[in-house]
């Protein structure tokens, strides 16, 4: 076999015994469509130099003009296999079945004087069978069977080494088909498909395991280097966007990296340890390689830790609240955000970023959201009558069947009005189910609740929910509010968000409000309420009965009582983070 040739096993799917047998006229073709590879009879069949670089259209010429030469390029790019019939006469009619390779085109010859016509339709079928069975009908690459008989025929490796497994997952591929739906979702998926092939070289193979999840299969001698030389490229080109019927798609690609033997020798523990690089890649932010080291593996045996203790959590009492304030144009001190802290016994505090993911996944954030809503129901009744309560929902205790009729308990059991209560839900709400979250809003609203939409123009803005639901109150993100004085397009959109909800009848409150300087920006401009440090921190609720009077001091001598934009009185959101 000539130098460069790959060998037999690595072209063809394991088991396909048709396309293996001696009398098949099967060759080989790189991305170029130059000659590779080739059986005994395609070799007896002529018409090519061994020594020399054939092109597929130098053996078959007739695939070299339309419709066929569209046919073998569909094949390339979509990684469906095809059928073609060649020939003029009976005598030399023959059909090429062509089928994607794992570094080109597989073309199998089946000639009328080897097969009668039932026989050669049943060979056909058989080989495209095989293939749909080993391979992602959508991509066209191997499907996850394939590389789970991959991963077992190299491994254990042994003393060699040079095998590298990446785990590779898309980021922020959800919202496409959230936003653009789930065809959009396919066009990107190919896509992505495609330039993961595009960076690929010799002994490196991809595959589809699931949704949008892919694996890269490298064999090389530098290890780990031509792993993370690979990775690279594969982030890159995820760098670029992705055109969906002329809209620009950004998605980006996180890489986890394991090596064998060094990081496990045999399959299990190799997929173990390049998914745990991979969750490295997705803490660090995303868009990212990782390689495998064992302090890795550390961090996530103290997150499953952190898991086990917080299913015990609430049970144990160590959840609490905290209350950040929230003045109006005038700082005249009109609401508190509740912010939901978990006190660990031997961590100490653990924010709030860290345990909510963990919390949602698990199923827990409705029953932890229930205590929540009952403590800070309960806290205000202490405060003065015209103050309200809101309660920062997430998505996954909104979703959750019957929480309008628990919400509703709530308040019955506690003994606390509809009116006073307020709650927040950010965009992320929204994608899911849209009916039947304007359905639950709608109920909300009817029974006398505030809604609050947080965290506004962060995630995937559109004017249809304000359209569709009117909402009492727009939080802009502390984002917007950051760099407020010193960048443009910020206070552009930020003098945009007050526009806008005043003319739909919307309140606006300005979260993460750090300076004076800020504040002043804010209130110039018309924005109802602020929130954040230079104001206060948040506080523990024993503090606030202080905080309020001293505040009611400061306006007897010299602030004007009074705001904008709606009803009065204090707002407590129970929030899993906050301004502050």
């Amino acid at each position: 076999m000539p130098e460069g040739r790959a060998s037999w096993p690595k072209l063809v799917p394991q088991g396909s015994e048709f396309l293996r047998r001696a009398d098949a006229a099967f060759s080989l073709w790189d991305l170029d469509l130059v000659l590779v590879d080739w059986s005994e009879k395609f070799k007896r069949r002529g018409g090519f130099n061994e020594q020399a670089a054939t092109k597929l259209w130098d053996v078959y010429p007739a695939l070299a003009n339309p419709p066929a030469a569209d046919i073998v390029r569909l094949v390339v790019n979509t990684g469906r296999p095809q059928s073609i019939r060649l020939g003029i006469s009976t005598d030399d009619r023959y059909d090429l079945l062509l089928l994607p390779a794992r570094e080109g085109l597989a073309v199998v010859e089946i000639s009328g004087a080897d097969l009668n016509e039932t026989t050669r339709a049943q060979e056909q079928e058989r080989a495209l069978l095989l293939h749909q069975a080993t391979h992602d009908v959508l991509t066209g690459l191997p499907n996850r069977r394939q590389f789970s008989d991959e991963l077992g025929r190299l491994l254990p490796t042994g003393d060699k080494s040079g095998l590298a497994l990446m785990q590779i997952d898309l980021d922020d591929f959800k919202p496409v088909n959230d936003t653009l739906g789930h065809g959009a979702g396919d066009i990107v998926l190919k896509l992505a498909a495609n330039r993961i092939r595009s960076v690929l070289g010799t002994d490196e193979t991809a595959f589809r395991l699931a949704g949008d999840e892919f694996a890269v299969i490298q064999i090389a001698q530098e290890q780990p280097s031509e792993a993370e030389r690979l990775a690279e490229a594969l982030v890159g080109e995820f760098k670029k966007p992705f055109v969906v019927d002329g809209i620009a798609v950004f998605v980006g690609a996180s890489v986890g990296i394991a090596i064998a033997p060094r990081d496990g020798d045999e399959g299990e523990q190799l997929m173990k340890a390049a998914d745990v690089a991979l969750y490295a890649a997705k803490k660090e932010g995303r868009r990212r390689a990782r390689t495998f080291d064992q302090s890795m593996l550390l961090v996530l045996e103290q997150r499953e830790v952190l898991r086990r203790s917080l299913r015990v959590a609430l049970q144990h009492g160590e959840f609490f609240l905290e209350y950040q304030p929230i003045v109006d144009h005038a700082r005249a001190v009109i609401g508190f955000e509740a912010l939901l802290r978990w006190r660990h016994p031997r961590l100490g505090v653990v924010p709030p970023i860290a345990f909510i993911p963990m919390a949602e996944a698990d199923g827990l954030m409705s029953e932890i959201g229930q205590w929540v809503l009952e403590e800070a129901c309960r806290a205000a009744l202490d405060w003065p009558a015209h103050y309200t309560v809101a309660v920062n929902l997430s998505p996954a205790e909104f979703l959750t069947a019957g929480f309008t009729d628990r919400v509703s308990q709530t308040l019955d059991l506690v003994g606390f009005p509809a009116e006073r209560l307020e709650l927040e839900i950010t965009e992320t709400v929204l994608l899911e189910r849209t009916i039947n979250n304007l359905d639950t809003l709608n109920t909300l609203s009817v029974l006398g609740i505030q809604i609050s939409l947080d965290d506004f123009g962060t995630d995937y803005s559109s004017l249809s929910y304000l359209k569709n639901f009117p909402f009492d109150n727009i939080k802009i993100d502390k984002y917007f509010i950051d760099d407020l004085l010193d960048d443009e397009k910020s206070q552009t959109i930020v003098r945009a968000v007050i526009a806008l909800s005043h003319g739909l009848g919307m309140r606006v409150t300005a979260e993460g409000v750090e300076t004076a300087e800020q504040a002043a920006w804010l209130e110039a401009e018309g924005c109802d309420r602020l929130q954040g440090h230079f104001l206060s921190p948040p506080m523990h609720v024993d503090h606030i009965g202080q905080f309020v009077g001293h505040r009611k001091g400061r306006r007897t001598n010299g602030a004007a009582p009074g705001h904008r934009g709606g009803p009065g009185g204090v707002q407590t959101a129970v929030g899993q983070g906050g301004s502050g």
